[in-house]
């Protein structure tokens, strides 16, 4: 495969903001991707820590096997993986913030088995391991890379391997439709504002694209769990926290930063709710 140069800027430019203005919104684990309300009276971070359990548990791991996270965030999947799982982790991301955090992290635990966090792209990542993760990241990747990312995967994979994937996807438009939702100006002027202002290069799946390029690679899908008003929830939660902490967002960044945030938390949130968009976790293994 060609040689890929990682979009560290593009990612960087959004997740590098700072570290204080996420975690005005964000659970004290950080965790920046949909979360898990199993239970009506869960709060926001009891509902993070059931997503991250319901990811590891799909990627079925074993004591001493080696799990590669790609989009490794502020590490919460990571230290699960550590603390509950008896596994060797891997962490990959390009945010500079996000690997400073999670070194310390690590470095805070000295039982990880040998886990480690780098500052890399899957593009540049080629050894083997026995299950991969991978929550909120394909939204980053774009379309030109996608197949490229499942082979990737598979390479890297035993035959008996798992990858749990999460990300955001945008329905169909026979399925919009067939909901009686329009895809006018107003759609089309929010989804520029995300592109251009909120995650740069950002290209959101279809969910049979997920599925046609994962079989094309080498995988069977063996579940697709969606889990869209779960994200509606979670966006509604960041930004009530978001909202109440305005004038220390306004300290920290800025008051155009705020607005900002506050458009694209709320304007997501809609999204989510009617139905435009969904989060939905393939649970693929390597087909025989």
């Amino acid at each position: 495969m060609t040689d890929l140069a990682p979009y560290f800027d593009d990612v960087q430019s959004h997740y590098d903001l700072s570290d204080d203005f996420f975690a005005l919104f964000l659970d004290d684990s950080r965790t920046y991707s949909c979360a898990y309300f199993a239970g009506d009276d869960f709060s926001l971070a009891e509902a993070q820590q059931a997503k991250i359990n319901l990811s590891l548990e799909k990627c079925r791991l074993e004591p001493g096997m080696r799990l590669l996270d790609i989009g490794c965030g502020w590490g919460a999947t990571m230290m699960r993986a550590v603390e509950g799982y008896d596994v060797q982790v891997t962490g990959l991301t390009l945010s500079r913030n996000q690997h400073d955090h999670v070194a310390r992290l690590l470095a805070a635990r000295p039982n990880a088995h040998g886990s480690e966090v780098r500052l890399q792209g899957w593009e540049e990542f080629n050894e083997p391991v026995d299950r991969i993760v991978s929550i909120g990241a394909f939204e980053h990747f774009r379309y030109e890379r996608h197949a490229a990312f499942f082979d990737r995967c598979r390479e890297i994979l035993p035959a008996d391997g798992r990858m749990l994937l999460h990300t955001i996807v945008i329905n169909e438009r026979d399925v919009i439709r067939a909901k009686g939702l329009k895809l006018d100006r107003k759609f089309f002027e929010f989804g520029r504002f995300i592109v251009t202002q909120i995650f740069p290069g950002g290209e959101l799946p279809t969910p049979s694209r997920v599925v046609k390029l994962a079989e094309a690679a080498g995988f069977d899908v063996e579940r697709i769990h969606p889990l869209q008003l779960h994200y509606a929830r979670t966006l509604d939660h960041w930004a009530d926290a978001l909202r109440e902490r305005k004038e220390e967002a306004i300290r920290i960044a800025s008051e155009d930063t705020f607005d900002t945030y506050m458009r694209y938390l709320t304007g997501c949130a809609e999204l989510f709710r009617e139905g435009y968009i969904d989060v939905m976790q393939f649970s693929l293994a390597v087909a025989d």
